[in-house]
C-alpha cells in the first residue's frame, strides 16, 4: 500500500542484510524519464500497469536483493505469483488513519484524490487487503518503529521454512 514506507524500509533492510535493494517506482521513473504521476496523466495507469509488470517481473527473478514493489504491484496475478515463487512477501499493513497523516500533503500519488483523501483511502485499502493477504507474512506496523520493523521482517524471513 502506498504510504506505508515500502522503500525507506527496503533500503534499511537491503543495508542490514548487504543486499542489494530495488525500488521498482524508482526504475520505471528513470526509463521512462518521468514521475508515476506524469505517466498517468500522460499515458494511463494501463500504459503504467504494463511497465510495472515487465520491470517487477524481470526484477523479482534476480536473486539476492530486497525489492519495493510498487503499491498496486502484487495486485497483479503474474507479479503475485512470482514473488511467491521466488521470494518472500510481505505485506506492510498500516491503519487507514495512519496512511491518512502520511499521505495528507502528497501530491505525487496519481490514484489519491486529495480532495476526497480519505475516501480515496479506504476505496484503494479495502480493494487490495484481500489480495495483499496473499503475502507470506504480514507485519502490522502501526506500533513499531521503523528499526522495528526491520527486525522483524529480518527474524521472520531467517524462522522461514521456505528460505529463498
Amino acid at each position: 500500500m502506498m504510504g506505508v514506507g515500502k522503500s525507506t524500509l527496503g533500503k534499511r533492510l537491503a543495508k542490514k542484510l548487504k543486499l542489494k535493494f530495488i525500488d521498482i517506482d524508482k526504475i520505471i521513473e528513470k526509463k521512462e524519464k518521468k514521475t508515476i504521476k506524469e505517466i498517468f496523466e500522460e499515458k494511463g495507469e494501463g500504459y503504467f500497469r504494463k511497465i510495472e509488470k515487465k520491470i517487477s517481473l524481470e526484477e523479482l527473478r534476480k536473486c539476492n536483493s530486497v525489492i519495493a514493489l510498487g503499491g498496486g504491484a502484487f495486485m497483479d496475478s503474474s507479479i503475485r505469483k512470482e514473488a511467491k515463487n521466488l521470494s518472500i512477501s510481505f505485506w506492510l499493513d498500516l491503519r487507514v488513519e495512519s496512511l491518512l497523516t502520511r499521505l495528507k500533503n502528497v501530491k505525487k500519488r496519481p490514484l489519491l484524490n486529495q480532495d476526497k483523501l480519505e475516501e480515496s483511502i479506504n476505496k484503494i485499502y479495502s480493494e487490495r487487503k484481500k489480495i495483499y493477504n496473499e503475502s507470506n507474512f504480514k507485519i502490522k506496523c502501526n506500533l513499531m518503529n521503523a528499526s522495528q520493523i526491520v527486525n522483524k521482517i529480518i527474524k521472520l524471513y531467517e524462522n522461514s521454512e521456505n528460505k529463498i
